[in-house]
Order: structure tokens, then C-alpha cells, then sequence
């Protein structure tokens, strides 16, 4: 049995990534068991770590990555634009509806800041620091610096996706990233020569230096 990560109320935040009503079954773009994510992080956010932030995608009517916006084009097709290539989605996480609130289990005590996300028309927005341009920064990681936050316990949705882009950046920038991963789904699409994204995530961010533990490791 691993021995607990000890937690630090000073320098340790949690990071909960889109935790939203359209990420979870019956929402507009569903991620596979995506409402399991609340009981752990309901168990995270009543812990030791004191501190959190939370992240919105909140999409424009007629954003650039829906499918919709393209005719022709369907749902997880891949285009090319001038950031690079773009998964299209299904409409999703549309500003002031329902399904792009946070999600209402979330005890939102403990939530410090909340950054909005793929509001910009015409750039997706996956990473909690930078959109899809990788150059626009959202502004989290001068939030986090002026508070003196320097671990980053991540979780939400999706593992492959959002959560993915969000750990890796955090570790370009030199943070300590652990990825809390039962507290975490995926969405899992097949890629060429075979697998899926989220064993492709999982081993891009282990290179990096990233950590994957499970809610009780974290004492």
C-alpha cells in the first residue's frame, strides 16, 4: 500500500476541471460515467485541502469547435485551423444554459476563483492556462503564483481532455501536478494505429512528470 501524501494547506490547491452538467450522462457532450466524478471530489472539497479553483468551459452560440458550425462536418471529426487541428464536438457548454453551470453537488465553499474558458468565438479552449493558440493565457497561473499555490491536485473532466492539457501546462510552468484520478473520466476516442486518448494523455503527462493517485492517498 503506498504510503499518504501529506497535504500542505499553504502551498496545495485543488483544481476541479469542468466538473458540468452537459460533461455528465444525459449532457450535451456526456463523458462515460462522468457523474462519478462527484462523490470523490465531494470528499476533496470537505478534506484538508483547503483551497480550490474550478474551471467553466463557456462557449459562445456558434463556437468554432461545434460540429454544427461547419456543414458537412460531424461530431469528433478533426479539421485543420490556424492553431492546428481541431476535434469538433457537439454543441456544448453554451454560455448561460444550464448545462455549463457548475455542476449544483458541487460544494462551492472552498472554491476560491472560477476561470471561463472557449469563450473567444473563434479558439477552443481545453488547458486551464492557455487556449487552444497555446498563447492566450486564461490568467490562472498568475492567480496561483500571487497566492503562492505550488501543488496542483487536478480533477473533473475529461482525463484525455481538458484535465490532460490543463496538468501538462502546469507542469511546463513548474508546478508540482498530480492528477487525482478516481476523481477523473475520460472520453476515450480510438486513434490511429490503435489505443485511445486517454492512454495517450496518461503517458504523455507521466513523461512529463505529472502523478496519478487516488483520493485516498491524500491524507
Amino acid at each position: 500500500m503506498p504510503s499518504p501524501v501529506i497535504l500542505d494547506p499553504v502551498r496545495d490547491v485543488l483544481g476541479l476541471i469542468d466538473v458540468q452538467p452537459d460533461f455528465m450522462p444525459g449532457g450535451r457532450l456526456a463523458v462515460p460515467e462522468g457523474d462519478a466524478v462527484l462523490g470523490p471530489i465531494a470528499g476533496l472539497l470537505a478534506g484538508p485541502l483547503l483551497h480550490a479553483f474550478a474551471t467553466q468551459d463557456w462557449h459562445p452560440p456558434g463556437h468554432r469547435s461545434f460540429a454544427s458550425a461547419h456543414a458537412g462536418r460531424a461530431a469528433f471529426e478533426t479539421i485543420e485551423v490556424d492553431y492546428g487541428l481541431q476535434t469538433l464536438w457537439p454543441d456544448h457548454a453554451v454560455q448561460n444554459t444550464a448545462g455549463a453551470a457548475l455542476h449544483p453537488a458541487l460544494d462551492q465553499a472552498r472554491i476560491e476563483v472560477i476561470i471561463r474558458k472557449g469563450f473567444r468565438p473563434v479558439v477552443d479552449s481545453y488547458s486551464a492556462f492557455f487556449e487552444n493558440d497555446r498563447k492566450t493565457p486564461t490568467g490562472l497561473d498568475g492567480w496561483l503564483r500571487v497566492r503562492g499555490f505550488t501543488r496542483l491536485f487536478l480533477a473533473g473532466l475529461a482525463t484525455d481532455f481538458c484535465v490532460a492539457y490543463s496538468a501538462e501546462d502546469a507542469a511546463r510552468l513548474g508546478y508540482e501536478v498530480v492528477v487525482v484520478e478516481d476523481a477523473c473520466r475520460g472520453i476515450g476516442l480510438p486513434e490511429i494505429g490503435g489505443g485511445t486518448t486517454i492512454a495517450s494523455a496518461r503517458t504523455r503527462l507521466l513523461a512529463a512528470g505529472v502523478r496519478f493517485l487516488s483520493a485516498a492517498e491524500l491524507r
